[in-house]
């Protein structure tokens, strides 16, 4: 068997923890059926801001439920605090708190893993810029978890993801290279990507991976002379134990191609690379980067639920700020500012938690996976750096 849970089991409630199962249960024996608001914020001061992702699941997960729902829209960049240093919630439910018990641990494992791998893929997109991005992760995780990771990468900014299924979840092709495994089975680069041109749909790039054997400048013009026009680009996955300067082999693959007449071959970069690793690989003439373990195995963003108000009064543990509250967006000298404010004020800016579900009925249109990786990106102008 596999070890992992389907979406039954999920609604169920058996991947929740079980002190919330007994919280359940003694409620009911109780009759405590008390309205509350409970309120989705982290105080992770790792990033100076978070895209908010994992909202289609959760409203998978609670539609039915007699609960009401607010949300930031999915894709929504955030920081953990605002401008005067309030925790700024990004999801808020209302309702008998016993209704809503056991979705606590699947709800925050939605989001907090899926704004996580976003958050990683936007910070490495921010820095590539107008370079291509390709997330590769999918190997680093079990497979189950293949289609929320290569959505999140793709959201965050990812151009295109690897996974089958996790290309059929965003509606795009998967994208891909060449293993070493296949060089290795016919004996050189050359040969591999020479059946791949033979055999393989002519709408998929040529794409060669130069340095299995020999140097990668070397196998590089090999591929070129071999597949000449047709070659797209090549990649270099190099192992750190022969990576020397990584730029500097960058640097003279592409010379070695330009002066042979192949200066249209981009030159691809795998293995090990984050948004800290990339900008000296830009500075060298890399045009694109596959990204794996660092997307796919991204800290997650350490959301919390907590009840921040009862039948009507504000209550909260200590640490926390009781009181339902309202946030908003504003745009000043180019840049976002934030702001929490108790639920009875209102400030300039946009308003960002929107009304998602009322009583269990969805009242929001859940918009396209496109969309929410495009409302990302046109975020991304108005931060500065990582």
């Amino acid at each position: 068997m596999f070890f992992i849970a389907n979406e039954d089991e999920i609604k169920k409630g058996l991947t929740t923890d079980i002190y919330f199962v007994r919280t359940e249960e003694i409620l009911k024996k109780e009759n405590c059926n008390k309205d509350v608001i409970a309120e989705f914020t982290t105080r992770s001061r790792k990033y100076p801001w978070n895209v908010f992702v994992g909202l289609e699941e959760v409203v998978e997960l609670l539609k039915g439920t007699p609960i009401d729902l607010w949300a930031m829209k999915e894709g929504t960049i955030f920081p953990s605090f605002d401008k005067n240093g309030l925790p700024i919630p990004v999801m808020v439910i209302k309702g008998i708190y016993q209704k809503f018990t056991i979705y606590e641990t699947p709800v925050l494992g939605f989001i907090c893993e899926s704004s996580g791998i976003a958050t990683k893929s936007a910070r490495i997109k921010k820095v590539a810029g107008d370079k291509t991005v390709l997330s590769f992760g999918i190997r680093r995780m079990h497979p189950a978890i293949a289609p929320m990771i290569d959505r999140s990468a793709y959201i965050g900014g990812c151009d295109g993801v690897s996974s089958i299924i996790g290309a059929k979840t965003i509606g795009k092709p998967p994208s891909g290279t060449i293993p070493h495994a296949l060089i290795i089975n016919l004996g050189s680069s050359v040969n591999a990507v020479k059946a791949f041109d033979r055999y393989i749909d002519p709408a998929v790039p040529r794409i060669a991976l130069v340095d299995t054997y020999a140097d990668e400048k070397l196998e590089a013009v090999q591929v070129a002379e071999a597949l000449k026009d047709k070659l797209y680009a090549v990649r270099l996955d190099t192992p750190a134990s022969r990576r020397g300067s990584f730029p500097d082999i960058i640097r003279e693959v592409k010379w070695e191609l330009k002066i042979r007449g192949f200066g249209h071959v981009k030159v691809i970069v795998s293995g090990g690379l984050d948004e800290y690793t990339i900008p000296e690989l830009i500075d060298a003439g890399a045009d694109g980067f596959g990204v794996g373990t660092s997307v796919s195995n991204a800290d997650t963003i350490d959301f919390a639920m907590d009840i921040v108000e009862m039948e009507g009064k504000p209550v909260a543990k200590r640490g926390k700020l009781g009181g339902r509250k309202k946030v908003f967006r504003e745009i000043k000298d180019g840049k976002y500012v934030y702001t929490v404010v108790p639920f009875n004020e209102n400030t300039p800016g946009e308003e960002l938690l929107t009304p998602i579900l009322k009583n269990g009925e969805l009242v929001y249109d859940l918009p396209e996976v496109d969309a929410i990786r495009n409302y990302v990106l046109e975020q991304l102008e108005h931060f500065e750096g990582i």
